[in-house]
């Protein structure tokens, strides 16, 4: 369907892992539903197709307005394309106009970084008992916020993530009746932040990385971190976030097949 469709694994962790990405030259002939339908077949959660400078994100199931380990793949194939060791180039995402840039690594790998813009953060309004159920948690943990950087979610501290095995039906219609993009249960450990994702809203049951919930978390903190996703699911991720206060960076390696 697509002329040229590449599979990476973005976010790698240590050189193995990381969530398996479809990166395809868009083509004005393609539905969206041929988008998506690129995606499944790709065997991935997500894919980015690119008309540059524009690059628009699906899941199998539906557009995003953005994708953070999207964007750190699509950035990565750009690179392995051009020959170069290095590039910078413009992206036209959600509304937004930015510089992700690419850097080529030993072993078939690549690093990139981009700037993920302002993200708002901001106390959750309203009950959460209802999401709260959904995802397994009893009662509530405190600390929790709303982090948008265009589309929000929940970050939500909680030592006890590794054992949650949330009603997926239920978190996905609590999710969309708040406007909820998912839920990112998260516990610090120093540096890092074991983290795990679940967006059956948009399709995404679990996600291996996500890096603008991980750009949302450094915004939250004040500080920078490094997000270790995927355990859950064999697929070991990480992605690093920083913040200066006002907006977020945002990078992770990605390994070419």
């Amino acid at each position: 369907m697509a002329d040229v469709v590449t599979v990476v694994d973005a976010c790698v962790r240590d050189g193995s892992g990381g969530s398996p990405t479809v990166v395809a030259d868009d083509d004005a002939a393609f539905s969206d539903a041929d988008r998506c339908a690129i995606v499944r077949s790709g065997g991935a959660s997500h894919g980015a197709f690119l008309d540059l400078p524009v690059v628009r994100f699906f899941t199998g199931t539906e557009e995003l307005r953005n994708c953070g380990h999207g964007t750190i793949a699509a950035h990565a194939v750009l690179l392995d394309r051009s020959g170069r060791a290095e590039q910078r180039v413009v992206q036209h995402t959600g509304g937004r106009t930015f510089e992700a840039t690419a850097t080529r690594l030993a072993g078939g790998r690549v690093e990139v970084w981009f700037d993920q813009g302002p993200v708002t953060v901001s106390p959750p309004a309203g009950d959460l008992g209802g999401v709260l159920a959904a995802l397994g948690i009893d009662g509530d943990p405190g600390g929790i916020v709303v982090a948008s950087p265009g589309t929000p979610r929940l970050l939500i501290p909680y030592a006890g993530l590794m054992s949650l095995a949330p009603d997926l039906p239920r978190l996905a219609v609590e999710c969309r009746a708040r406007g909820l993009l998912g839920c990112f249960v998260y516990h610090l450990d120093g540096p890092i932040a074991w983290a795990r994702l679940f967006a059956p809203a948009i399709g995404v049951d679990e996600d291996v990385a996500n890096a603008n919930s991980s750009g949302c978390l450094a915004a939250h903190l004040g500080r920078p971190v490094e997000v270790w996703q995927g355990d859950a699911l064999g697929r070991p991720s990480a992605v690093r976030a920083d913040t200066d206060g006002r907006t977020t960076r945002v990078g992770g390696v990605v390994k070419l097949r």
